[in-house]
């Protein structure tokens, strides 16, 4: 009996080597030809992001000015930062516009997809409406944000005006920056509505069909169908917008730091991502910078897993029986 058949057991047949071989040569072939398409994306991926992230883990314990050579320092820039107020600020700041931002972002979202959802034939029309200012530069929506809430003769504290409300200096008043920014971003909600509708669509109606003959109102089937059946697009959503809430950049330098404008306090536009571009690339401390950017991967790390941990009870995906 031949090694094959004897490795194939009773009453299973024998395969042929030659056909095994050549089973075996087309399965190589495949790799290649697999490796040979994607070779672009990995070559890619190990230059523009790969290499970047193990050398910048290598300047953040040197001292490093881009025109000199990197000298190794060890734990020094880890210590100063634990030691620099701006570090503290810049975290403060940003932490108080993610607790801002994200959940407003979320809900406001999650209201114009339910909208959208009962607009009809119309809602191809306003898909495209609301994603459209999504593909705003984000300078121009940070130059946009002075023109908007300018606090002498803004639109916004002009329609506010309207109704007799007394509206605040959102770009000079410490206590009103990150609110108007928060407000700002509402700008660019188009991808997430688009993606909550997609979510919304998928919901079977039957299940709204059998809330309705029980006497449901609309807010319990939202409340009871709607979103335990979109909790999985809601958690991407407040996922993604989470970790860009904490690299909040473009809209807050072009508006408070861009201009070079110093006739204000501007501390509190002071966000994480912005100061380790200004020790970075304005006073050329990149062994520093790159020490910043590491803290803000762990900082994002341990936000992100907190997150998936959490959505382990909250969060239904069909098919798994919850």
């Amino acid at each position: 009996m031949s090694t094959v058949a004897r490795v194939a057991g009773p009453g299973v047949a024998a395969e042929n080597p030659q056909r095994l071989r050549a089973r075996r040569a087309r399965k190589r072939q495949n790799l290649r030809a697999a490796l040979l398409f994607l070779s672009p994306w990995i070559l890619g991926f190990l230059v523009f992001t790969a290499w970047p992230v193990i050398y910048s883990a290598y300047l953040s314990f040197t001292d490093y000015d881009v025109i000199n050579d990197p000298t190794f320092v060890g734990l020094e820039n880890y210590q100063r930062m634990m030691e620099d107020p701006k570090v503290r600020l810049s975290l403060w700041n940003t932490f108080v516009y993610t607790v801002l931002h994200v959940p407003l972002y979320t809900i406001f979202s999650l209201g114009l997809a339910l909208l959208l959802n009962q607009a009809g034939r119309a809602s191809g029309f306003f898909r495209t409406a609301f994603f459209l200012p999504k593909m705003t530069p984000p300078v121009a929506v940070g130059v946009l944000l002075l023109l908007l809430f300018n606090g002498q003769d803004g639109l916004i504290n002009e329609v506010l005006g309207w109704f007799g409300i007394d509206g605040p200096n959102w770009t000079t008043d410490q206590n009103w920056i990150k609110p108007g920014l928060v407000l700002m971003s509402l700008w660019a909600v188009g991808s997430s509505v688009i993606i909550l509708l997609a979510a919304l669509r998928n919901v079977p109606a039957e299940l709204y069909d059998s809330a309705r003959v029980d006497g449901a109102s609309f807010w319990q089937q939202t409340r009871r169908i709607t979103v335990p059946m979109i909790s999985g697009a809601i958690f991407f959503v407040v996922i993604v917008n989470t970790i860009a809430s904490f690299q909040i950049f473009t809209e807050a330098y072009t508006a408070f730091f861009g201009s070079g404008n110093t006739t204000y306090s501007n501390d509190a536009a002071l966000f994480y991502v912005i100061y380790l571009f200004q020790q970075g690339f304005e006073a050329l401390n990149m062994g520093y910078a790159s020490a910043l950017a590491w803290l803000l991967f762990v900082i994002i790390l341990i936000f992100t897993a907190i997150q998936l941990a959490v959505s382990r009870r909250y969060v239904y995906y069909e098919g798994e029986g919850r």
